[in-house]
């Protein structure tokens, strides 16, 4: 059982284990796409595959669309060769869902993999082709937070970026040379307010091209023109761990072969297959240039900006990644390697849950196309818990100086602008504490473990530097140059009135042996 073979007929034993096979003919897809593309999406990754491709398979299946996706890669290029094409740009999904049910579904959506830099001279000139294509109406993105940076070094390059953000803005120029043809801009990545991300950075390369007198002015005024280039907003939720070894092992017995898991130079994890949970929502913000396309047939839900925001808010700051990056720290402080088996622990359990409903869920804005509390249950209850789901902590660990402000200093700051008093936080000021502790890279046994990467990590491991995980007493007076870091926490802890009760929480996570799970069981009996 090979994807190649998909396309040569002979789908009995496929059907038989239970894959799930287009209902479309692909060629016939393929050959449509490559003359009238409409969607370009930008990161090649897990989640592309494991959602938005899916998404599409399932409206194609239903004969409603004819085309497919045209994914490009900016960053890693070895995923194209070694994911994409060497499978004829067909994948596995694999949906494990908590109720112990499987289900494999073979993606086809995908109609063209490309290399996005002018490296490549043929892929490059193939993505010049379709951005100057009337018929293109949507270029979306799955590129991470980073991918949208504008580095200085990066705008003096001028029309020869190295970054994703630059790369697509000359592209947008070749559109424009074209006759300012109008086009959406969608970023489907999970970060607050991701249209404007994309159009700041869009603007802050053309603003550079114009200053250096490469590109018109007309330029700029075309990617600011919202008639022309639209940058809607979009909430995104779907939990896509790494390829795992143990549903590998699961293909390999079902007689799937191409189970093989990649590393790439650049150390991203992909593979022919992607494993994910079966829950998923995809909110975008009603906003189209140039038509759109039929996405709400395979269950995205379009609307306003202002819902969009309500349910980004409520996932990001309330109902699923504060629980994770709890989740995340405790657990590897507590030497957990999956989040589902940290849900079987009392302790962790009822942190999360209190941290979520009684801390962050009163402040959380209904946005009433999903319902917080449905969406909490879930996350609780079949989410979380769900064994069949490989997630990490040490995977939701990474960059997570750059996820706190968002996931904990949001809820806080609302809490200061509705008046309601600090002494109510119990949970979310032991996630801030735990932090410290995580930073020292040592465990609740007192072992040493790894941190996961982080850009800020090595100059936050140096602020904690000092303290050791000792009984005796020791000097905490250094967080006050981490509790005061508002860049860090979305405030500053001490002018917020929680800085002293961190500090505390700190401290006897420090200290000693067998302080982290005393002072976690502590606080969860409040």
């Amino acid at each position: 059982m090979k994807l190649k073979d998909i396309k040569m007929g002979n789908h009995s034993e496929w059907t038989a284990k239970g894959y799930e096979l287009p209902k479309f003919d692909i060629d016939k897809m393929r050959a449509e796409t490559y003359r009238q593309p409409t969607w370009v999406h930008f990161g090649a990754g897990n989640i592309f595959r494991a959602f938005p491709a899916a998404v599409l398979q399932q409206v194609l299946n239903s004969g409603d669309c004819k085309k497919g996706v045209i994914v490009a890669e900016g960053f890693d290029y070895e995923i194209i060769d070694k994911a994409y094409r060497a499978y004829d740009n067909l994948s596995l999904l694999v949906c494990l869902t908590s109720d112990g049910s499987i289900k494999k579904k073979v993606i086809a959506s995908v109609a063209e993999s490309l290399k996005a830099d002018p490296l490549f001279e043929n892929d490059w000139k193939r993505l010049k082709e379709i951005f100057k294509n009337p018929s293109l109406q949507m270029v979306s993105f799955t590129v991470t937070e980073k991918g949208y940076a504008v580095p200085d070094k990066d705008l003096k390059r001028g029309l020869n970026p190295a970054s994703v953000m630059g790369k697509v803005t000359a592209l947008l120029y070749c559109r424009y040379l074209e006759g300012e043809i109008p086009l959406t801009m969608q970023s489907m990545d999970n970060c607050s307010c991701n249209g404007d991300r994309l159009k700041d950075a869009v603007i802050s390369y053309a603003q550079s091209w114009v200053k250096e007198k490469l590109v018109p002015e007309e330029f700029l005024f075309y990617v600011r023109d919202s008639g022309k280039i639209a940058y809607p907003w979009s909430m995104i939720d779907k939990i896509t761990p790494r390829p795992d070894v143990d549903v590998q092992s699961m293909l390999k017995e079902d007689g799937f072969e191409d189970h093989n898991i990649i590393v790439t130079q650049k150390n991203t994890y992909t593979a022919p297959f992607v494993n994910a949970e079966e829950t998923q929502y995809l909110v975008m913000e009603d906003i189209y240039t140039n038509n759109r396309s039929l996405l709400e047939l395979g269950g995205a839900l379009y609307t306003d900006r202002e819902t969009v925001e309500k349910v980004e808010k409520m996932k990001v700051g309330t109902c699923l990644n504060p629980l994770h990056t709890a989740m995340a720290i405790f657990g590897c402080l507590l030497g957990y390697k999956r989040i589902s088996e940290e849900m079987k622990d009392q302790d962790i359990r009822e942190f999360i849950t209190k941290l979520g409903c009684l801390e962050a869920l009163p402040v959380v804005s209904d946005p009433k196309i999903i319902k917080p509390q449905e969406f909490i249950d879930v996350v609780l209850n079949c989410r979380l818990p769900n064994p069949f789901l490989p997630d990490t902590p040490q995977r939701i660990a990474t960059d997570t100086s750059q996820k706190l402000p968002i996931r904990f200093g949001g809820t806080i700051k609302e809490y200061q602008k509705r008046g309601l008093g600090m002494e109510k936080l119990v949970r979310i000021p032991l996630v801030l504490a735990g932090y410290a502790r995580y930073l020292s890279g040592i465990d609740d046994n007192g072992e040493n473990f790894l941190p996961s990467t982080d850009p800020m990590l090595e100059e936050l491991q140096a602020i904690v530097a000092p303290l050791s995980v000792t009984d005796k007493k020791q000097d905490f007076s250094c967080l006050k140059n981490l509790y005061s870091r508002e860049d860090i926490f979305g405030v500053d802890l001490y002018d917020a009135g929680l800085g002293e009760r961190v500090e505390i929480m700190t401290q006897e996570l420090f200290s000693g042996c067998g302080a982290v799970r005393k002072t976690l069981h502590k606080y969860v009996s409040v």
